[in-house]
């Protein structure tokens, strides 16, 4: 094929949710406050292990990292999209679109990685409590986020690279809130089944095959658990696995939805509420759900709490 006609644009148009201007409004409201709350929560909760020592162990330097992708995924789209709210024409310059699909893509994946290595984190506390604290060393800890970091972060800088590109033409509308990789895709003007195959591909290593291992690890889990004679052992040995697996059923539920069958076609407005599900909802409730279902976050808040209480009173004196 030719190429004359296979150019590139300065700028794409995202057609957002909604035209109507009150709706905007509304939206932008709400949008806000959740982003304050995800934002405020997730600091909340490195803060809090920062603070306390009692939770310097593996699992909560893993949930510390969780916390930091969650802040810089939201970061990454909320803003933008906050302002697009308040605009007629929702225009996103093509360095900014390739940047955002970078870094959501990055850090999407590396999350997906986290939690599968909170599962393993999780397997041998509960499998394996007698080599617990040999194995989770400081210097494994550290490999494994990192790993996970850059094992993302590679993975989202190829595909970046491979769909920014294919040309687009005269193609500029974006059908989406933000520059998501088969939102973009659509817009090229030329053959791009090789691109959803690798799409593909990168989700079944990205999501599918990390998810079976999550499966795989809380099955011994679970399997262990119902071995512990005494009621109250399984109740604690559930409770330290019972946030993360909540998370990881939020998580790879909406992403393998979204992105195992890039041939599908769901509706676009079901695919613009998947995207803002988990890009705003799930960071804020992640914070929430180690919060209310972790008995040693809730023992780290009322200490906290206590202390600050405790103070106050000093400080008015």
């Amino acid at each position: 094929m030719g190429t004359n006609n296979q150019t590139w644009v300065s700028e794409f148009i995202l057609l957002g949710l909604s035209s109507d201007w009150s709706t905007q409004v509304s939206l932008f409201v709400l949008f806000l406050i959740m982003d304050l709350v995800t934002v405020l929560g997730n600091f909340l909760i490195v803060l809090l292990i920062r603070l306390d020592s009692r939770l310097h162990t593996p699992m909560y330097f893993f949930l510390t990292n969780l916390s930091l992708v969650d802040i810089s995924y939201a970061t990454s789209i909320v803003p933008q999209l906050l302002v697009h709210f308040l605009m007629e024409h929702k225009v996103i310059p093509y360095l900014s679109c390739a940047a955002q699909l970078f870094f959501s893509l990055s850090l999407g994946g590396i999350e997906f990685i986290l939690l599968t290595v909170m599962a393993y984190d999780r397997y041998l506390a509960v499998c394996e409590p007698l080599r617990y604290s040999a194995i989770m060393r400081g210097g494994l800890c550290a490999r494994l986020a990192v790993s996970s970091w850059v094992s993302g972060s590679i993975n989202s800088l190829l595909h970046t690279v491979i769909i920014f590109r294919l040309p687009t033409c005269t193609n500029k509308l974006i059908d989406h809130i933000f520059c998501e990789i088969l939102a973009v895709v659509k817009l090229a003007c030329v053959d791009t089944s090789s691109n959803k195959v690798t799409i593909t591909v990168s989700s079944i290593v990205l999501l599918v095959t990390p998810s079976c291992l999550v499966l795989l690890s809380y099955i011994r889990i679970i399997s262990t658990i119902l071995k512990i004679q005494s009621t109250e052992g399984r109740r604690k040995a559930f409770h330290t696995c019972a946030s993360h697996l909540t998370v990881v059923a939020l998580c790879y539920g909406m992403a393998i939805f979204t992105y195992i069958q890039p041939h599908s076609s769901p509706s676009v407005l079901q695919e613009k509420l998947i995207s803002l599900f988990y890009a705003i909802l799930t960071p804020m409730l992640n914070p929430m759900i180690y919060s209310l279902r972790n008995n040693e976050v809730k023992a780290a808040w009322q200490k906290l709490l206590g202390q600050f209480s405790g103070l106050t009173p000093k400080l008015a004196a």
